[in-house]
């Protein structure tokens, strides 16, 4: 199939009807505005539905009602407009269905602004709303990887009966690169989804033998049923951080004196740091985290080789992932961060400047 060159908030919207997503509940909000857009314009032609909600608060719950029937359901929205979602995603997580969040994060707090940022990573990774549970956090570096992401998602969210979140950014939302799709679900195949879900999901009770109710909740009255039901959360969880870690080694070798760590397109700028450094003579490592939760502690702890005297961090953020590095480095090296914030990215030549200054 040819590559389409494409924004990123288009790709991953194409790459959700392709994957049988035929039900998306957004409001609009900058900058992820050109994913609804092209919602709007193209879930009519797949028989799907496309509803711009009154507000986020009521687009999660839209979210929950279509999760609750066993249908691929996807909404999205940039930092602030999460933010109002987060009471509906803890109901969603505490009464385990499948869905896919998009953030298309901006610079904050408050209403910040509508450039790029990375500030949301506290928010995805350790639990932004309320009560004890966990989203499975996947962090795009690329248009590309945005859009296989979506089909990753869902596949994710089915397995393990929990929202998933892609976590991108400004910049990967309105970038435009070459993107190849994977063949669209047909119609027999996003069915046959649907049925698989019968044995936990929502849909209309019937006489005789086949008659049962369903129900899904997510209040637990009785401390000892709530206690039960969050231990099996958990259970849960910890298949998942054996089984879904994901992550990118960038020149890692044994002779590196650096170890750098950065996930989503500041991962980029700092390849392009470390190319430079590599053609100077000079060796530097990194490791992307691809899944941000849940997160390749031991990949990071490996990483250190016997020359490694620093590790260190880059986000457009204040440092938000740097306590993730700092438990998976485990004080054998020193971990040292820069970052930027307000929107405003670092280029390659500045992270090549900090790094050089470690020699």
């Amino acid at each position: 199939m040819a590559k389409i060159l494409m924004k990123g908030n288009e790709a991953v919207a194409e790459a959700a009807i392709r994957s049988g997503c035929r039900l998306y509940f957004a409001y609009p909000i900058t900058p992820q505005s050109e994913l609804i857009e092209y919602m709007a314009r193209m879930m009519p032609k797949v028989n799907g539905t496309f509803l711009q909600a009154e507000s986020e608060v009521a687009a999660i719950n839209m979210v929950y009602g279509a999760a609750g029937c066993g249908k691929r359901v996807m909404t999205s929205s940039s930092s602030p407009g999460i933010s109002l979602k987060m009471e509906g995603i803890s109901y969603i997580a505490g009464a385990e269905l499948p869905c896919v969040i998009v953030n298309v994060q901006r610079g904050g707090p408050g209403l910040g602004d509508i450039q790029p940022a990375q500030g949301d990573y506290f928010q995805a990774t350790k639990g932004g709303g309320h009560g004890d549970y966990r989203l499975i956090v996947m962090a795009p570096g690329s248009v590309q990887e945005f859009a296989d992401m979506a089909s990753e998602a869902f596949e994710l969210a089915d397995k393990y009966r929990n929202p998933v979140m892609i976590l991108a950014d400004g910049m990967l939302g309105q970038m435009m690169e070459p993107v190849e799709f994977k063949p669209a679900k047909t119609d027999a195949e996003i069915e046959e989804l649907g049925k698989q879900h019968h044995s936990w999901c929502i849909h209309p009770n019937e006489d005789g033998d086949k008659k049962h109710h369903n129900e899904i909740n997510s209040l637990e009255i009785d401390p000892l049923v709530l206690e039960k039901h969050v231990n099996e959360l958990y259970e849960k969880y910890a298949v998942i951080e054996q089984k879904e870690l994901r992550y990118e080694s960038f020149n890692v070798y044994d002779d590196n004196e650096i170890l750098c760590v950065a996930w989503g397109t500041a991962s980029r700028i700092v390849k392009s740091a470390i190319n430079e450094l590599k053609a100077a003579g000079k060796s530097v490592g990194m490791i992307r985290p691809i899944n941000v939760w849940p997160y390749p502690y031991e990949a990071v702890a490996k990483a250190i080789g016997p020359k490694v005297k620093k590790v260190y961090v880059f986000e457009l953020n204040t440092g938000q992932m740097l306590d993730d590095v700092k438990i998976a480095v485990s004080g054998k090296v020193p971990v040292d961060f820069w970052g930027k914030v307000g929107g405003i990215v670092f280029t390659p030549a500045e992270i090549q400047a900090k790094l050089e200054e470690c020699f």
